[in-house]
């Protein structure tokens, strides 16, 4: 240990505080081989550092410098925590970490300290910590001659017969003195005089006492009494003395002394025996008779502490136990026994008492350091607390045995004796157990046994071993389209299971883009709660979905951190109307549809083609007439749009036929738009005819031309009559010019009246040839799958109808379309 050099040269120069300043006078090769004397004791074994100290010195005086004596760096210790623990209830020292000084923190008294013992010890450690260092040290307390030696009494009664036989012996009081070596009692002494001498002997204990020795017969008739001043000396330095006087009578002749059956006698008596038990019996007899022979028992030369210990009956001779013997105050004790009889003759016997040891005290477990929050992620080994373990008994009673719980990943070390170590064994877990309550349990092995238990709490601190853990594997959240900015989505959470800083989740998002635009323009996470907020109106036609990735980091150090997918699902809203397809609504010549009068009911006419922009079922269309020149003519279908004739074509029916049909969507509120059809009426597909019906559109207009018309009719049939005339001369001229054909589609006819078919014939000029070809298209539900092969029934014609005259073109129209459907038959 560090602290074998220190005691070695304390076994030189500290041993005796005079001895350092004889040594100096010595010659050096005295020096010499006291260093190396030293140094090989230091060699050998060396557990307890050994000082020594005077009693009686102030307080603040220096007892050593345990820096110097362990060679330390005085600074480290009170970096190392230094600290003085003391093993007695009362502190007599402190340590001065500052300096490395031991100094006397209040004035030692060894007799109040130790009584009798011999040597009288201190015994204390100084404990450093980080590594920790145990240094176990005693400081002996040297005895100085500071208590005289004192009698019981002042004056002791003496009584005497007379005609003793010469060199008879009479033991005396002791004195006592609470000084112990040689500052203890060393030696009595009486005034010379011609009857009495003193004998100075030794008890096996060490201590002395005086017997006083007849020299020369007494004669009461002489000298009836005597006066001795007995006097008993010390041997410090200086000497102190104490005196008594000793008064002798001298009786009258009793011849027998009392006898006892054992000069001594030695008893075994347990300790903690109770009050009034046995210890043992003395007995004494007298030759003699009548008061003479009568006995009495007394303690002699007994100290006041075995007078409150044992109590002797004086007429029967039982001890008996009076006090609480304990064996660890005194093993043994000694008693002087006078009987005295009648006449005042006595005699001495004495008594040993050796007490027995039970095993009366449990362990005493006494904590020196703790470490009570230690980290979680420390090593095995690491020392968590010292203690010491004290038995007071002795023997196997005082053998200790110190254990902990099983279930627990500390475990015990034993170290210097009786101290043991509470290390860790196992890697520690504070999120599966935050602490720790250690029974440390001391048991003896005595009988029955006895058991101490100390329970030691250890916290664990935390570290940030766990990253955040999401309470989903992934998050799912819906958002209606055209939301308000700053509504809140959803909400994602993740749970640590670490404490305080390493335990506070704090939210961001990834970097991303939800299509051109990143995730912070559109997407905002609360960094605190998770809440996950949309910032701006977003737009299901535009985006469907996304994904964010969201992390949520600790604030530990450092960080640890997990991720989770965040899907946003945008929900459809009915914020688009129903858009035609088809027929173009904004055509700058809006196309008519042309439907023959011989169409049957279910006559396919057109087809409506709508969209919506929403989905599901916002997105799912249905198609009805709104208006209808003639309502009963038309149906549309509820689901396809497609307009269909519901009844055959009548003469009375209107050539020209307007229809509004709406389409409207499912959702909620629903959504419409209407599209407007313009259906004309003929009898065939003759290009003159369809140039002709390139009239407004407007129904207003037709009902009024055809008033017009009407009237007209029966004021120019004759220029209809030439007309007609006219057309068919043009017709057989033409007739092998033109070829027609007619194929079958499920599509409407579009007619341009301005577009040239037959780029061949175009003048110069631009103009229209005389005549030209066009192509019709039936569908397959018109009556015929049949191509046929129309004739120019006229030549052509101004597209202005009133440039000609409106009633004369129609009639002249309606013959000769009459005359090629009879020609077409043949």
């Amino acid at each position: 240990m560090n602290g074998c050099s220190s005691f070695s040269e304390r076994l030189c120069f500290r041993s005796d505080p005079g001895m350092a300043g004889r040594m100096e006078a010595r010659p050096r090769k005295r020096q010499v081989l006291c260093f190396f004397l030293c140094l090989y004791v230091s060699l050998v074994a060396c557990e307890t550092i050994r000082y020594s100290v005077r009693e009686e010195k102030k307080s603040g005086s220096l007892v050593a410098n345990i820096a110097k004596d362990l060679k330390l760096d005085v600074g480290k210790l009170s970096g190392r925590s230094a600290r003085l623990v003391s093993k007695n209830t009362k502190e007599y020292f402190e340590l001065n970490t500052s300096s490395g000084d031991v100094i006397i923190k209040e004035k030692i008294d060894r007799e109040d300290l130790c009584g009798q013992s011999d040597p009288c010890l201190l015994q204390f450690e100084i404990v450093l910590e980080n590594p920790l260092q145990l240094y176990p040290m005693e400081v002996q307390i040297h005895d100085v001659n500071d208590n005289s030696p004192k009698f019981s009494q002042n004056e002791f009664p003496l009584e005497l017969p007379e005609h003793l036989p010469v060199n008879s012996r009479f033991p005396l009081e002791r004195a006592q003195d609470s000084d112990v070596g040689t500052n203890g009692i060393q030696s009595y002494a009486i005034l010379s005089n011609e009857h009495f001498s003193l004998d100075v002997q030794t008890r096996g204990d060490g201590s002395k006492y005086a017997e006083l020795v007849l020299e020369k017969q007494l004669d009461r008739e002489e000298q009836a009494q005597l006066m001795l001043i007995l006097t008993a000396a010390d041997g410090g330095l200086p000497q102190r003395t104490g005196t008594a006087q000793i008064r002798i009578n001298v009786l009258d002749s009793n011849d027998n002394f009392p006898q006892f059956s054992q000069s001594v006698y030695t008893v075994q008596l347990m300790e903690n025996s109770p009050q009034d038990t046995l210890v043992t019996k003395v007995e004494a007899s007298d030759l003699d008779q009548g008061p003479n022979a009568e006995i009495t028992y007394s303690f002699r030369q007994v100290p006041d502490r075995i007078l409150k210990l044992f109590k002797l009956n004086k007429f029967s001779g039982e001890i008996t136990v009076l006090g609480i013997i304990d064996y660890e105050e005194r093993s043994s004790y000694e008693m002087n026994i006078q009987a005295t009889d009648g006449g005042g003759l006595y005699a001495h016997c004495k008594v040993l008492v050796e007490i027995e040891d039970m095993n009366d005290n449990a362990p005493e477990v006494t904590l020196t350091s703790l470490s009570s929050t230690i980290p979680e992620d420390s090593s095995p080994e690491t020392v968590v607390a010292l203690f010491s373990v004290r038995d007071r008994d002795s023997g196997d009673n005082g053998r200790t045995v110190c254990s902990i719980q099983d279930n627990v990943p500390f475990a015990l070390k034993s170290t210097l004796k009786n101290y043991y170590q509470l290390v860790t064994q196992k890697p520690l877990d504070r999120e599966k157990v935050p602490e720790y309550n250690i029974s440390i349990t001391a048991t003896d092995r005595g009988t029955p046994r006895l058991t101490s238990v100390r329970i030691i709490r250890v916290q664990l601190s935390d570290i940030n071993d766990n990253p955040p853990v999401f309470n989903e594997s992934s998050y799912v959240m819906y958002l209606k389209e055209n939301n308000h900015p700053g509504l809140l989505i959803g909400t994602v959470h993740a749970a640590d299971l670490d404490t305080e800083q390493n335990a506070k989740v704090t939210y961001s998002a990834l970097p991303g883009n939800i299509g051109d635009l990143p995730f912070s323009s559109s997407i905002s996470i609360n960094s605190e709660n998770g809440n996950v907020y949309a910032l701006q109106s977003l737009d299901y036609e535009q985006t469907r979905d996304f994904q964010v990735t969201v992390r949520a980091a600790d604030g530990g150090s450092p960080p640890l951190s997990s991720e989770v997918i965040v899907r946003v699902v945008i929900i459809d809203e009915n914020d688009n109307a129903p858009f035609i397809l088809y027929p173009l609504q904004n055509s700058s010549s809006p196309a008519n549809d042309l439907v023959p009068r011989s169409a049957e009911a279910g006559y396919l006419v057109t087809k409506v083609v709508a969209v919506d922009g929403d989905s599901g079922q916002n997105s799912w269309l249905s198609y009805q007439l709104l208006k209808a020149t003639d309502p009963g003519l038309f149906a549309v279908g509820l689901q396809t749009g497609e307009v269909k004739t519901s009844r055959p074509i009548t003469s009375p029916d209107s050539v020209k036929q307007k229809l509004i049909v709406l389409v409207r969507d499912n959702g909620e509120p629903p959504r419409s738009t209407t599209s407007t059809l313009n259906v004309l009426l003929v009898d065939g597909f003759s290009d003159a005819y369809m140039q002709l019906l390139d009239v407004p559109q407007e129904e207003e207009q037709q009902d009024t031309l055809t008033l017009y018309l009407v009237i007209s009719l029966s004021f120019v049939s004759f220029l209809f009559l030439v007309c007609v005339v006219t057309i068919i001369a043009i017709r057989l001229y033409k007739t092998r010019q033109c070829r027609e054909r007619y194929v079958p589609s499920s599509r409407n006819f579009y007619f341009e009246p301005n577009f040239p078919t037959n780029p061949a014939d175009t003048s110069v000029t631009g103009t229209l040839p005389q005549s030209y070809c066009y192509e019709v298209s039936l569908t397959t539900g018109s009556g015929t799958s049949e191509f046929k092969f129309l004739r120019p029934l006229v030549q052509s014609l101004t597209a202005d109808p009133s440039a000609a005259g409106g009633s004369v073109l129609d009639s002249q129209i309606n013959s000769q379309l009459k005359g090629e459907k009879e020609s077409l038959r043949e």
